[in-house]
Parts: structure tokens; sequence; C-alpha cells
């Protein structure tokens, strides 16, 4: 093939700004040929956009009939939470190459079983995990995975700095629900931090400690304000805090190793480099009081950010057999374990290990979704340009 056909199932928010980056040509060896939606008038919407092509695009109510159709060689789905999993899994069983959009799924164990799937199929699957071409997350792993920053000893990140107001909520009937989203801020902002935090620093906590609140900021039922306490093997500490209610928020990246200190924030990395790493210094001085001598360096990277367009490309890419594939999309279960771990030690009241039990969350899961209620009447495609930005 000359060019990846591509196939978007769900045309809401990300899937009509997926549309919109092939149409305009900002997909070199990729075109977009099918779309489907279960909502005659999204489709429309596509059509209606103004970008050469877009008339010609076929559209589908039935995602089955378009994975048949013949006319897609890649899918991207970006529907729901929920369907996630099972939307991909039907993809791959048809032959067709996958791009999954955040997160992988809700809960761990149909994350498990889409990845089955995707280990013994011969086609390509990844998740839209755009934030990984993001020259300042890139530069933390490689400093991280080159050993310049020795044993890590504390991992921090605050990040609040995507306020939502009630009207976002409400633009969706699925959004903020227990039953249409599984979660709040955890698994609709965060996905791509809590993949960056195992990413980066190549370590998954082994214990959680959590406070989530649920609709402390905003008319919803599901968590808006989280405060997470992380222990790892090695010894290591760390602390993750997120909110969509806080003006103006915070996005601070910290990782504190034996040989210095990496501060991500307000664009910039900063490398706080120890003359001696701490734990001989520690080892060794005899003054009392006192601390390592350090040099503060700005870090230089390549400055290159191409996020979505990045994934699109790699992806297009690796299915022609020009590049090597950027995401394996089995690595989207590491952020879901997060994010299932820390609802899991709110709703306990305690400390979870991880790897979590899947039957316990999913259990606990199914006792909020009965209990939840029914948004109705809402449903609004909004324009997501310049919301990921570094985030």
């Amino acid at each position: 093939m000359e060019k990846v056909r591509y196939g978007i199932v769900g045309v809401g928010n990300m899937g009509t700004s997926h549309a919109k980056k092939f149409l305009d040509g900002k997909v070199e060896n990729g075109v977009l040929t099918a779309v489907c939606d279960l909502k005659p008038a999204k489709l429309e919407a596509i059509h209606a956009l103004e970008f050469a092509g877009a008339a010609d695009i076929a559209t589908f109510t039935d995602y089955k009939e378009m994975f048949a159709s013949g006319l897609c060689d890649a899918v991207i789905v970006a529907v729901p939470h929920y369907f996630h999993p099972p939307i991909s899994i039907d993809a791959m069983n048809a032959g067709l190459h996958v791009i999954c959009e955040k997160p992988a799924g809700v809960y761990t164990k149909q994350v498990k079983e889409m990845n089955a799937v995707a280990e013994k199929s011969d086609k390509l699957f990844t998740m839209m995990f755009n934030q990984r071409t993001n020259c300042l997350y890139r530069k933390m792993h490689e400093m991280v995975h080159n050993d310049e920053l020795g044993e890590i000893k504390r991992v921090n990140w605050i990040i609040t700095d995507w306020y939502r107001s009630q009207s976002y909520y409400d633009s969706g009937d699925w959004r903020a629900t227990w039953r249409g989203e599984g979660g709040g801020v955890l698994f609709n902002q965060c996905p791509h931090q809590l993949d960056l935090l195992q990413w980066v620093t190549g370590m998954m906590p082994s214990r959680v400690h959590t406070f989530c609140h649920f609709g402390k900021w905003h008319d919803i039922e599901v968590e808006d304000d989280v405060t997470a306490y992380l222990e790892y093997e090695n010894g290591a500490t760390g602390v993750f805090v997120t909110s969509t209610a806080d003006a103006p928020g915070t996005n601070r990246f910290e990782i504190l190793g034996n040989k210095g200190k990496l501060v991500c924030e307000n664009n910039t990395l900063t490398f706080y480099k120890l003359e001696m790493p701490e734990r001989e210094f520690n080892a060794t001085y005899k003054g009392g009081f006192g601390s390592p001598k350090k040099e503060i360096i700005q870090v230089e990277t390549d400055g290159e950010n191409p996020q979505h367009v990045g994934i699109l490309n790699n992806f297009s890419n690796a299915i022609l057999g020009l590049e090597p594939l950027f995401v394996n999309g089995t690595e989207g279960l590491r952020g879901v374990e997060l994010m299932d771990a820390m609802l899991l030690s709110t709703w306990l009241g305690k400390t979870v290990s991880l790897p979590i039990d899947d039957d316990q969350y999913l259990e606990e899961l199914n006792k909020r979704i009965a209990t939840g209620r029914k948004k109705e009447g809402v449903d609004v495609v909004l324009n997501t340009d310049g919301t990921y930005g570094s985030k």
C-alpha cells in the first residue's frame, strides 16, 4: 500500500480533532476514508468540515459494517472509555491495525482481555499517548534511563492545569458518570500523566494510598480532586495531585535521584546536578550542617512536540515498515492499573498493593454504577484545539 487508509470510530471531540488532522494533510502516509458514529448529526458534521476531501469520506452508524467494508487498513477508536477494549478487539479480529484513545479501558480486567488479543494479532496496536512525543518528557525519559539521576528516591507531580467548568461536564450525557465514563479527572484528564509517571521513571508503584473527592467542586458523581501517596519497591516515594477546579492551576513534575533532581515546569526542564551523589556525601561528609554542591542546568531538548500528529505519523510509517512503532499499545494497562488502584484505595479507605485484584475493583465499580445517576438530553462537540499542549 502507498498510504494507510484510516477509519475513525466515534467523531465527538477527539474523533473530530483526528479527522481534521487527516483532512488538512498533517498525516503524510495516512488518509481518512471512513468514519462511524451512532449519531447521524455527527457524521453530517464531518462532511461539513471545510477541508478538501471531507465530502468523500464514507459514513457508518455500525462500526462492524465499517470494519467489513474493505475501506480501512487501520482504525482509531475514539469512543467513551468502556468501549475502547471491545471495539479494539473487534477491529483486531477483523484484521485491522488499531490506535486506541486513552485510557486503554476503565478496569484492568477488560484491558487484559484486549492485550491478550493484541499479543496474538499480526496487526499493530498502539495507544494515543501523544504526550510521550513531547520533547521535555522524552528528554526526562532519556536522562533517567541513562542513569544521569542515579537511583530514584522521590517522584512528585502536581497537575491541576486543566480547569473545567460545569458546562464542560454538561456537554455529554456520558461525561463524569460511573456508568458512562468510569471515573472523573483520573480517567479523562490524567491518563497521559499516569502513563508518563511510569514511562519516564521506568517504575510502577508497589503500594498506593489515595484520597479521592467525588463531586467536590462540580455537580458530578465522580472524582474531581485527588491526592495520592505512592511507594516503590526500591524505597522511593511519591505524591500525585490533580484537580479540575484549580484556577490558576499548576503543572510541576519532579524526579529526585541520588545524583540530582529534574524539574519540569512552565515548558522548561531544569537539572539540579549534584557534584557528589547524595548517598556518598551522606556517608563521607564530616561537617554536620551542609549539603552536596550542585550545578543548575537548563536542559536542552530537540524542541519537537508533535503530539497527536506524531503518533498518527509514526503509526502510519510503522504499518508501512518505514520506522519502528513508538508506543506498544499493551502498555496502556499500566495507567489503568494506577487509576483503578487510586480509586480502590479511596473506596476501601486503606493502602492497596499493585497489581490490584481485578475482580475486587470491578465489583466496587459496579456498586457505584448501580447507584449512579443518568444524565439525559445533552451532547455537544467541543473544540479541543490547544487543550493538550504540554499537559
